[in-house]
């Protein structure tokens, strides 16, 4: 099981997106020279951060929670302690390692993620700060802790990246094992001519066997139709339908058939007979449909985004997007005439066309609410850092990647494969370094 508490990357994105304010940790960053509530205590202190005794208790609360929902084995309770401990003092290194690497988040960056927490948690600023004040969390040190993993989020990112190499070779690798797990995936639609020799058949007779299928062979080279050869020649119990054995998977098909038919493009005839103990034969790769290769569904969308600030609030932009959204649905106005008018993304004179794209190429908010929507539908206002945006998917299609595209993707898995490894190899040079000193209950 994975441990409840161990420090996994994401943190930070899953609170942009608002993914849930009770995911939102109890504990902020931020903590040096805050008073401690009464009956509380230092557990912990890392560089100039506290662990107190209160946020590992709740910790431990949450993760107990986690587990019966799960309905896994909960651990014993020194276990948990240990790991929310653990996972505490990891916070505190990442956060004050963050804070000094240099990387900044202005005010305006800070307030679109906040209003972003709002709004797709489905909430105005205003039911935002209630719900905070309801849990016992002050609106600014919200922001301070929203501001933080940010930042942690940034560091994390380049950093880890920074440690992946990824070789050709682990590519190619990656690919070929991929092409055997898909291997028994490929469909294939031959056809053949037979021209069966008898068991224990003297040469003459393997001769002019081999003589009669040379010259079909030869027939078909020179433009003869291969299902007419085959309904003339062929000894197959498929002759009557030129010779056509169907669509069927690979491993359905004798191997000396799956060798011959892999040096074939579609359409394609054996350029020489080859025999098997049945007799000759002669193949052709009707149709393949090879396991191998990679589809994708690709969107072609448009969007409408309306940018905020300081003086342009989510509440306004979202007001203004859902008074649009109702017009283009009623008939009144087009959408892509809306997004050349109104919209401030640099696709606002395309009609805000977005061209076609694959999985991964928006930011997680605006992509999953674009998955969302049946072609010719428009979301509702969709919050991400970049400001609020109107969705429309045009159409969908699937299509094959191409080699350069599948080897793009061979090597985003390897990266990710090997980010987990390298984010806690990071992290443990962090730990390393950082200052940590255990404190002891006091005594009572």
């Amino acid at each position: 099981m994975t441990e409840p508490f161990e420090s996994r990357p994401g943190v930070a994105r899953r609170l942009l997106l608002g993914l849930g304010l009770c995911a939102l940790p109890a504990a902020t960053f931020g903590q040096a020279g805050r008073a401690l509530r009464v009956g509380d205590y230092i557990v912990a202190v890392v560089n100039s951060e506290l662990v107190t005794a209160y946020e590992v208790e709740q910790r431990v609360a949450r993760a107990r929670e986690e587990i019966r929902r799960s309905g896994a084995r909960e651990p014993a309770s020194d276990v948990l302690r240990k790991q929310a401990i653990d996972s505490l003092i990891d916070e505190r290194v990442l956060i004050t390692y963050a804070r000094d690497s240099g990387a900044k988040v202005d005010e305006v960056e800070l307030d679109r993620a906040v209003n972003s927490v709002a709004a797709n948690n489905r909430m105005s600023l205003a039911e935002l700060r209630r719900r905070l004040a309801a849990e016992g969390l002050e609106f600014g040190r919200f922001r301070n802790n929203v501001r933080d993993q940010i930042l942690v989020e940034r560091v994390r990112e380049r950093e880890v990246h920074q440690r992946i190499q990824i070789t050709d070779s682990e590519v190619d690798r990656y690919l070929e094992q991929q092409k055997s797990t898909a291997a028994a995936a490929v469909e294939l639609n031959l056809a053949q001519i037979l021209v069966s020799v008898p068991e224990n058949a003297s040469d003459a007779v393997v001769a002019e066997r081999k003589a009669r299928i040379d010259a079909a062979l030869a027939r078909v080279r020179a433009g003869a139709d291969f299902a007419t050869v085959a309904r003339e020649v062929s000894e197959d119990g498929n002759r009557a339908s030129g010779g056509l054995i169907g669509l069927r998977p690979a491993s359905r098909l004798p191997d000396l058939f799956v060798e011959q038919a892999r040096k074939l493009e579609v359409g394609e005839v054996s350029a020489q007979p080859f025999r098997s103990s049945a007799g000759f034969h002669v193949l052709k790769v009707v149709e393949r449909h090879d396991g191998q290769a990679v589809r994708v569904q690709q969107t072609r969308a448009r969007h409408i985004l309306l940018r905020t600030s300081a003086q342009a609030s989510v509440e306004d932009a979202t007001r203004r997007l859902l008074e649009l959204k109702r017009q283009i649905e009623s008939g009144q106005r087009r959408f892509e005439d809306v997004a050349r008018e109104v919209s401030e993304d640099t696709t606002a004179p395309a009609g805000g066309d977005l061209g076609w794209t694959s999985p991964g190429s928006f930011v997680p908010e605006f992509e999953e609410a674009m998955d969302r929507l049946a072609p010719g539908a428009i979301s509702p206002p969709v919050v991400s850092r970049f400001g609020v945006h109107l969705i429309q998917v045009v159409e969908r299609r699937e299509v094959e990647l191409s080699a350069k595209e599948m080897r793009e993707q061979a090597r985003a898995a390897l990266r990710e494969q090997k980010f987990g490894a390298a984010y806690q190899d990071w992290l443990k040079d962090l730990r390393a370094r950082a200052y940590i000193e255990m404190r002891d209950p006091p005594q009572q």
